[in-house]
Order: C-alpha cells, then sequence, then structure tokens
C-alpha cells in the first residue's frame, strides 16, 4: 500500500510582509493627524536645533519645528503625490494604449509616434525641463510627471494588446458575437492589469524619488510644507551639527522606494510578467 502524499502550501512571508508594511504606510499617511502633538509648521526659536527628547522624539530643526510631526505629514505630501501622478498616468496611457492596440492601423501609428516623441529623451531630463518651465510648485512638478509618465504605460499596454489580439481566442470571440466591449473586458483586460500593476508598482518608487529629488533642488514642493524632498534641502546646512535632520526624511524615502520595488518584484512573478515590463 503506497501512502497517500497531501503537498501543503507555504505561506507566502514575503506578499504577507508587504501587505503588512503597505497598510501600515497607508494608514499612517491617512491618519497620521491623529497621532500628532505638535503642529508641523508652528515655529519655536527658542527650541532651535533640540536633540531627541520625550517631547520630541525625533528632535527639532533650524525653526524649532518637531522633526517626527514634519516626517508624519511628510509620508501624506510625498507619498500621496506620487499616488496621485501615478493613477493620472495609469488613467491616460491605458485607454491610449489599448486603442492603439486594439484599433490599429492609422490611429495606432500616430498616437505611438507621439508616444516615441516622448521617449526621445530621459524622464528625469524632461520633468526638470517642464518644472523649470512652469515654475517652482509642487501642481507644476505633478504635471510634468504625468506628462512623462503616461507614455509608459500606453506602450506597455499597446504591446499587449497587439500580441493577443492576434490569437485564435480572440477570433473565436468574435465569430460567436461577443462585442469589442466585452472582448475587451473578459478577455485582453486580464492580460493588461499584471503588466500594469507590475510597471505601475516600481514607477511609484521612480515617481516618489522624482519627487524628492525635484523638490531638493526648489522645483516642487515649497516652504513651509514639509515635504521629505525639501526636507532634505532645508536640514542640509546643519548636516554637520545635526546630521539626523537629513538622516530621518532619507530614511523614509529610502524605506518606501524600497518597499515599492520588492512589490514590484512579487507582482513581476505573481503575475509571470516578462522582466522587460521594468524598462
Amino acid at each position: 500500500m503506497t501512502a497517500l502524499t497531501i503537498k501543503t502550501r507555504k505561506p507566502n512571508w514575503k506578499a504577507g510582509m508587504l501587505i503588512l508594511l503597505l497598510s501600515l504606510l497607508a494608514l499612517l499617511a491617512a491618519y497620521a493627524f491623529l497621532f500628532l502633538k505638535h503642529d508641523a509648521d508652528a515655529v519655536d526659536l527658542t527650541s532651535q536645533l533640540m536633540p531627541m527628547s520625550f517631547d520630541h522624539p525625533f528632535g527639532t530643526d533650524h525653526l524649532g519645528r518637531d522633526v517626527l510631526t514634519r516626517i508624519l505629514l511628510g509620508a501624506q505630501l510625498t507619498v500621496g503625490y506620487a499616488f496621485m501622478a501615478l493613477l493620472t498616468a495609469v488613467a491616460i496611457g491605458l485607454p491610449i494604449g489599448l486603442i492603439a492596440g486594439y484599433k490599429g492601423g492609422r490611429l495606432e501609428r500616430i498616437l505611438m509616434r507621439i508616444a516615441d516623441a516622448f521617449l526621445a529623451f530621459p524622464d528625469t531630463i524632461v520633468a526638470i525641463v517642464l518644472s523649470g518651465l512652469l515654475g517652482p510648485g509642487i501642481e507644476n512638478l505633478l504635471l510634468a510627471i504625468v506628462f512623462v509618465k503616461w507614455v509608459n504605460y500606453a506602450r506597455l499596454v499597446r504591446s499587449t494588446v497587439v500580441s493577443e489580439r492576434q490569437k485564435e481566442y480572440i477570433a473565436m470571440a468574435k465569430i460567436n458575437g461577443l462585442g469589442d466591449g466585452q472582448i475587451i473586458r473578459k478577455h485582453l483586460f486580464p492580460h493588461i492589469i499584471g503588466n500594469v500593476l507590475v510597471l505601475a508598482s516600481l514607477d511609484l518608487g521612480k515617481i516618489i524619488l522624482l519627487i524628492s529629488s525635484l523638490s531638493y533642488i526648489g522645483l516642487g514642493a515649497q516652504p513651509p510644507a514639509p515635504e521629505w524632498g525639501a526636507m532634505l534641502n532645508d536640514a542640509r546646512p546643519y548636516f554637520q551639527s545635526m546630521p539626523a535632520l537629513m538622516i530621518y526624511p532619507g530614511l523614509a524615502i529610502v524605506t518606501v522606494v524600497l518597499i515599492s520595488n520588492v512589490l514590484g518584484d512579487y507582482l513581476r512573478d505573481k503575475f509571470d510578467v516578462k522582466k522587460e515590463v521594468q524598462s
């Protein structure tokens, strides 16, 4: 008699940790005000550059503002702005790529030539130029980021749709009387969503870095907004005397970017997406 072996599915600790970290980050960004004891913009020149204490766990900056308060509110600004720009880019690029890939012909060529024109220069260079032309400000920075990011989603969706529309099951769906909307919703969208989620998770970290870096050089969020990149710029003159002022926002940026990259790797493996999505 042969023994019956039962395969047990091992728990995916990576997925659990990612979900936990992202949930904590989302809750922190959404409800940071519940944990704050200080006003992020309240200036107290008698409490300048104070070290860590019970009242100020991360100390204070050069204007006496509580650093922990500004870090927590910075999660709302930096991560929130990144999500806003990302969702807008997806909302623009996905339908354009879907229409171009499904309809084909002259419309596809026109839309893809427009996308190719955007790809002629690196994203960062275009975002810096546009932010400089539009002027400093987080709204102009977000507009510049969306302007350069929608192209990636349009091209990704278009290439996915082109590869799928040639397959036999699409022809059979048309023979069975399914309309274009039903074919897109039932057959094409499941193939698109995985690729888009992977690219979006990887792009989230890139957008956060872009917002922080451009705010650092004065093209993004303006003082006194507690944005992480702007906080790095404010703390730069005090790096030798109070290095923690740059370490804390820097660690916040690195942590969120690392989480988004690990999430992208996990989603890529889960949806079995080719690594070309990162390019």
